[in-house]
């Protein structure tokens, strides 16, 4: 039997780029779903009830939320195929640690830059989002 895959997601979302970028990695084929998150459709509420968010990877019929754990169970589930993730303990612990800084900070600073209407928390958040960009290229390749 072949596995089926849904992902439930948008196109703008970084957290699902993260996923399709490892299901591309990977070379696995799977079905992609667009939601409309002003309007949830109810595979998506009867696939993430707890948060009612995307992406949503569905393999055989069974969720996965989160887009790291997702992620790390695309690593694990198809593991016979190019890691995503270093073999190394502390290595791998890097590489969450700066897909967890990305997800708090630079998520968080670009929000602030495209969704704020003052220009000055707009200029403010510019120069946040440079530096954290600097700090991640300063440390995440080391």
């Amino acid at each position: 039997m072949a596995d089926e895959i849904v992902l439930l997601s948008t196109w703008p979302s970084p957290f699902g780029m993260r996923v399709r970028v490892a299901l591309a990695e990977k070379g696995l084929k799977y079905e992609y779903r667009e939601e409309d998150l002003r309007n949830k459709s109810p595979l998506l509420l009867l696939m993430n009830p707890v948060h009612k968010k995307i992406p949503v990877l569905i393999h055989n019929g069974k969720p996965i939320s989160e887009s790291m754990i997702i992620v790390e169970y695309i690593d694990e589930v198809w593991n016979h195929k190019s890691p995503l993730l270093p073999t190394d303990p502390f290595q791998r612990a890097q590489a969450r640690f700066w897909a967890d800084y990305v997800d708090k900070k630079l998520y968080d600073i670009g929000k602030k830059i495209i969704w704020s209407t003052k220009e000055e928390e707009q200029e403010t958040g510019k120069k946040e989002f440079l530096e954290c960009l600097k700090a991640f290229g300063r440390r995440a390749w080391r």
